[in-house]
Order: structure tokens, then C-alpha cells, then sequence
């Protein structure tokens, strides 16, 4: 199953993508957030469509799509958790996975304006892999992991890296402005994506390829990201973990690529969908 949300921003609706078409499923009365995914709520929202298909609306395939999800409690995410980007970095490989918070208010739509910050001169793009938690989730072991994610998706890791590694290494503050976590077009479900560590991802920057890579080069792979992570805190339905950035981002470049107005980041996970963001400056 894929679930999207449609609309103008902040007056979204709940649909899935269903043989091609968007589907209205807002009559199911839940919005996709942390109640919707509680208490085995994919399942229950999986036989309801299967009830209900034959009268859900169809949506102009033109409209707006928000992120896939309402806005979590947590966005977590991953660093330096590809080879060749933590080589490109000029850091050493992880002995345990690297972690921080990327602001809530970041979130948005994954066709939305990128706004680069005021004062910023270094804004950098990351294509990166994603996962959002099913079910409360704490000291979870490996190999159960996996049934604790509800689905995949499609997330740009925007990077302000002046206010991330020149700040006192605070990488939350170059990671949090708004507009910079675009995410979705889609959610996909866990038992539509069982390669989701074989993936082709790629992004592209005015027409230029920059990342190509596969999700199969992650150092930590996604159960135990997820496990590790549940050793320090709990994972509450609908939470994000975003899994890191292949080679190929604006600051390893020789010189630095980084991002300006006008310019146009282009985005894709295999099966996950694409992004496609135009740069704007930052207006009071």
C-alpha cells in the first residue's frame, strides 16, 4: 500500500495511490499520525479500503502532496552511514551509529520550495532513505526490528553545513531550518518493499547527477539502526528515522557545490518515487 496526503499546505487529506490513481481515504476519520498507526492501525485501515475502494473518491493527479504523514513527534536521522560519504567527508568510518535530531518543523512537501536560511551560504542536498515506526517501540532486538516498521520512504536530508560543523558541532542547527525535509510523495508499506537494502538512489542538481548510488552500501542497515536506537529512547508510531546519504553531496566537491536561487534538486529511491525541489532565497 501507498499512503500519501494531498491539498494545500496545512489543509492536507489522507489518500493512497491505488492502480495508478489518488484515492481519497479521508472518510476513514484518521488522519496518518501516531494514533492512525497505534494499535495495528495499517491493518485496520488496509481491510477498511478493501471494503470501502468502490467508493472512495479519485483525486486530480495534479494536486499537491504534502509529506505522507502528519508531523511526528521525532525526526531522527543517520550520519556518515555510507562509505564512500563518510571518505568524502574526511571522517573516519562510524564504530556505532552516528545520530541526531532534525527539527519537526523542518517537514514538508516533497515538491515544495527549498527555502535556503537567512545567512546561509553552504546549503547541501542528501537523498537518503527512510523509515517510519508502526508500533511503540523500546529495547527492540535486531531481528525483531523489522516488524516494528510500518513503511519506506523518500526523504532530501537538506544540510546547512556552516551551521553544522562550524557552530560548535551542533548538527541539529544545520539541519532544522524550514523546509528542509521534504518527504514522501509516498509511504510505502514494509510488505511492498522487502528490498528495501537493494534500492537504486540517486540525486541531481540542475540536470546534473550528483548521488548514484544503492542502499545496499549502508555501513548500519535498517534493523539495526532501528534497534540501536531504541536502546536510548522510545519510538512512538509514526516517528521518522532516516537512514544517511550516499557520496555525491554538494560539500565533497573539490571546490564545495552548494546550493543557490533558482537552482532545481532533483531526487528518487527506486520504488519510493522522486522529489523535485527549486531553490528559493530566504524572505523576511
Amino acid at each position: 500500500m501507498r499512503l500519501l496526503r494531498f491539498g494545500d499546505p496545512g489543509k492536507e487529506k489522507p489518500g493512497i495511490l491505488e492502480n495508478d490513481q489518488i484515492l481519497d481515504v479521508s472518510s476513514y476519520g484518521k488522519d496518518f499520525g501516531e494514533q492512525f498507526f497505534d494499535d495495528d492501525g495499517l491493518n485496520k485501515f488496509r481491510q477498511w479500503v478493501e471494503q470501502n475502494k468502490s467508493n472512495l473518491k479519485v483525486v486530480d493527479k495534479n494536486t499537491r502532496f504534502g509529506a505522507p504523514f502528519t508531523r511526528p513527534s521525532k525526526i531522527i536521522c543517520v550520519g556518515l552511514n555510507y562509505t564512500k560519504h563518510a571518505l568524502e567527508s574526511k571522517m573516519p568510518l562510524p564504530t556505532e551509529p552516528i545520530i541526531f535530531f532534525k527539527s519537526t518543523t523542518a517537514l514538508t512537501g516533497p515538491n515544495d520550495d527549498l527555502i535556503i536560511p537567512r545567512g546561509s551560504v553552504k546549503t547541501d542536498w542528501e537523498v537518503e532513505l527512510a523509515f517510519v515506526i508502526g508500533k511503540k517501540a523500546s529495547y527492540v532486538e535486531e531481528n525483531d526490528a523489522l516488524s516494528y516498521i510500518a513503511g519506506f520512504c523518500l526523504h532530501n536530508d537538506y544540510s546547512e553545513r556552516a551551521f553544522q560543523l562550524e557552530r560548535n558541532g551542533q548538527w541539529v542547527k544545520g539541519k532544522s531550518a524550514d523546509t528542509f525535509a521534504p518527504m514522501g510523495p509516498y509511504l510505502v508499506t514494509i510488505d511492498e518493499l522487502p528490498d528495501y537494502d537493494k534500492l537504486h538512489m540517486w540525486s541531481k542538481v540542475n540536470g546534473k547527477m550528483m548521488q548514484d548510488n544503492n542502499t545496499d552500501d549502508m555501513i548500519f542497515g535498517v534493523p539495526k539502526l532501528l534497534s540501536y536506537i531504541s536502546q536510548f529512547m522510545t519510538l512512538l508510531p509514526g516517528d521518522v528515522i532516516s537512514t544517511g546519504t550516499p557520496a555525491g553531496v554538494g560539500m565533497g566537491f573539490n571546490p564545495p557545490i552548494y546550493l543557490k536561487p533558482g537552482d532545481v534538486v532533483e531526487l528518487g529511491i527506486e520504488k519510493l518515487g522522486t522529489q523535485r525541489q527549486v531553490a528559493k532565497g530566504y524572505q523576511e
